[in-house]
């Protein structure tokens, strides 16, 4: 189990696409594996809103050609998706899911699943099945196996809505068995979360809209009673869901919202399967439970500071009065995630440099603890979920960042063994000779912000490089630094990225959230302009080559910047942008508003919280003035950011710069920048799902950023010798 996922899980304006699963599918027998069928993408509609697109056409399409050669380079992604049961192997193809039986000397893959399917159970009111099957696409989320084997259950995401649907099959005694094929027995809508209990037993919860307050347990044995609700919330900002401990144990039913947290656990080894309670919700109490022994390993943030600390509890007694410290890290060091492997507790931890590192607490010696050294490059980790029969005593990650690729690990924490996939944990083609710098600008109020740049010369040469900077910070949420192709690009044609780990994220503990969450807001602001300036004052690049990107609520940081100092960078590209910050939070009706509350305010209700968020709300601080050129691409069902506030945005800032450049003097020279509008779509906030289509938005954002620069991408033709 993990925190990022049981602590953060509740919905949030936030986009994090993950180019590891475009990897997989660009390294799969078919350019559109774990999906059937093609979806129907034509909406004249759509195509009327979006403007200002054809100008870069040409080179859209240049990039895209460029994009799909940098992606094949690194196709050969770790494989995480493999699912191992007791003899056998499950993984995904373009049709559904198969397994082969390892103890066979050639094995056979036999299918398990197959998608065309679960695309006839498919209604839709004016579709028949046929249509239904061309135009759904069914993308393979996670697999689960029950602990003998004897079902599997997998959620499949269909690509006309964000409620995945879960697939049980009773899986067959051996592939050559012809009389006891795979059967599908169940299929669940709208499940989020799913866990077995037992070979019979299924735990799930399901996702309505963007809440999820419900979880069930369905009974496939011949007396079950079927499907039971086990849970309901009624508090409209807690998300539910349920995970297993390692050891597979203990099910845990996590309720957790921004502020608060509260867990019930299941023991699978129990006749009776019923919950009980560990610790009742309390305000700014957030805590994670782990399993180990008969006692609770528990992440919560009890520590100094109301930080992360790792505690104790036994079974018998899991309430608070119980806990007992066990590890509380260093000053600045945030700990961000936790498992439990044997007798030994490991903790994934960065340290106020921004560097990732591990944590190894021995649970039967905590006073000993010692920590692991990862690549300096390191940004982003990939935990691996155990599977039934996988080793319990190895602790298996991916480590990246933007620009390198994905290297596998394995720690052996008993001897604090560490283990690459290749010898010294890189690769020549891989990772190339890129430097990655740690740097800190001081903000209005004296604060260090980290920034993170990734560059191929020495800091002090890259004053003519384009720079292309990037911002989230909201919700207590690290910025996205998972590895990307596109950005691996970006540096091989001569580009610097700068990472801002502004306020308002979690780079730095709970901390680092709370100084710029409502009322503080401007913090976020403030210390993205200080991350700017601190980079053009080191000759990193300069205001005219310098682009900014962000996503969802990363939007609100960089529209406010363009409103207050739209001369600092040249070009924006925003990606699904939530940019009606005011509108948005005084319509109790759209979905998040009220869970978002604790985020942004509440101007409805509280005088200084609307007077905050008008102060930097993009929308509603548009002022005539020279902008830089904007990208945005958005989605006409966007559950999470209301399309609405898109096309005002671009309506009032168009009259904004019309207004501008038609009261200044002819003899004032100023080039006139473009706003872009490319509205696809669809209903899926983290951007496309197809191969293809991702490919294209990509191309355009590229094309886009090298014409507003004035770069020119193409290499110069080299001229033909002269004949002797």
């Amino acid at each position: 189990m993990a925190i990022l996922s049981s602590l953060l899980r509740s919905p949030a304006r936030l986009v994090t696409p993950s180019r590891l699963r475009f990897l997989e599918l660009l390294g799969s027998s078919s350019p559109s594996a774990q999906r059937c069928c093609t979806s129907d993408t034509s909406n004249s509609s759509v195509d009327q809103l979006s403007s200002g697109l054809e100008k870069y056409k040409d080179l859209q399409k240049y990039f895209n050609k460029r994009l799909k050669a940098t992606y094949r380079r690194f196709s050969n992604v770790p494989d995480h998706s493999l699912v191992y049961g007791h003899h056998h192997e499950y993984f995904i193809e373009s049709d559904g899911i198969y397994r082969t039986d390892q103890r066979q000397s050639e094995p056979v893959p036999e299918q398990v699943l197959n998608l065309g399917q679960v695309s006839g159970h498919e209604k839709e009111t004016g579709l028949d099945n046929k249509e239904m099957e061309q135009r759904i696409q069914w993308t393979v989320q996670r697999i689960r196996l029950s602990p003998q084997e004897k079902h599997l259950a997998a959620t499949l995401k269909p690509s006309h809505r964000e409620e995945p649907r879960c697939v049980v099959v009773r899986l067959g005694k051996s592939n050559a068995s012809a009389v006891d094929p795979p059967l599908i027995v169940a299929m669940l809508d709208k499940v989020l979360s799913f866990e077995w209990a037992t070979d019979e037993v299924l735990f799930y919860t399901t996702l309505e809209g963007l809440r999820c307050s419900s979880a069930f347990r369905v009974d496939l044995t011949s007396s079950g009673s079927g499907i039971t609700s086990v849970y309901e919330e009624t508090h409209p900002d807690v998300f539910v869901e349920v995970a297993l401990s390692r050891d597979r144990q203990m099910l845990s039913i996590n309720c957790s919202s921004r502020t608060s947290s509260e867990v019930l656990l299941i023991d699978t080894t129990a006749s009776h399967l019923e919950p009980f309670l560990i610790q009742p919700r309390q305000l700014d109490l957030l805590y994670h439970v782990e399993h180990w022994r008969k006692s609770l390993i528990i992440l919560t943030n009890t520590g100094p500071g109301q930080e992360y600390q790792v505690v104790q509890a036994p079974l018998s007694e899991p309430h608070m009065t119980s806990w007992v410290p066990l590890f509380t890290p260093g000053p600045g060091t945030a700990i961000k995630d936790m498992d439990v492997v044997g007798d030994h507790c490991v903790l994934v931890a960065r340290t106020p440099s921004g560097e990732l590192l591990l944590v190894v607490v021995p649970l039967t010696r905590p006073k000993e603890a010692y920590t692991v050294q990862l690549p300096s490059w390191a940004c982003a980790i990939q935990t691996k979920k155990p599977g039934v029969a996988d080793q319990r005593s190895a602790f298996e990650f991916l480590i990246s960042s933007p620009v390198h690729f994905p290297v596998p690990y394995c720690l052996y924490p008993e001897d604090g063994l560490l283990l690459s996939g290749t010898k010294d944990g890189t690769s020549p083609e891989s990772q190339g000779n890129y430097s990655t710098t740690r740097l800190e600008a001081c903000s209005q109020d004296g604060t260090l912000v980290p920034l993170t740049l990734f560059h191929s010369k020495p800091v002090e040469s890259l004053h003519q490089a384009p720079l292309l900077v990037h911002v989230y910070g909201a919700y207590g949420r690290d910025l996205n630094m998972d590895f990307c192709p596109e950005k691996r690009l970006l540096l091989e044609q001569g580009w610097t990225l700068a990472y801002c780990h502004i306020r308002g994220g979690g780079e730095r503990g709970l901390f680092w959230q709370r100084q710029a969450r409502v009322e503080g807001k401007q913090r976020g602001v403030e210390d993205l302009q200080a991350c700017l300036h601190h980079l053009v004052s080191l000759g990193a690049s300069s205001p005219s080559l310098t682009a900014l990107t962000a996503c969802s609520a990363g939007a609100v940081p960089v529209g406010a910047l363009c409103n207050r100092h739209p001369h600092m960078m040249r070009a924006v590209t925003l990606q699904a942008p939530f940019l009606d910050v005011l509108g948005t939070m005084e319509d109790p009706s759209l979905p998040l508003t009220l869970e978002d509350r604790d985020e942004w305010g509440n101007p409805g209700g509280n005088p200084n919280h609307k007077l905050t968020i008008s102060s930097y709300c993009p929308l509603h601080n548009i002022t005539p003035q020279c902008y830089p050129s904007i990208l945005l691409t958005a989605y006409s069902g966007d559950p999470r950011v209301p399309l609405a506030g898109v096309l005002r945005y671009t309506e009032q800032l168009n009259d904004a710069i019309h207004t501008h450049f038609t009261g200044k003097p002819k003899s004032e020279c100023e080039t006139a920048p473009n706003v872009v509008l490319n509205i696809q779509p669809g209903a899926n906030h983290h951007g496309p799902d197809d191969f293809e289509l991702m490919l294209e938005e990509e191309a355009l954002t590229l094309a886009f950023l090298y014409t507003e620069l004035g770069l020119d991408p193409r290499p110069p033709r080299r001229r033909k010798r002269a004949q002797q």
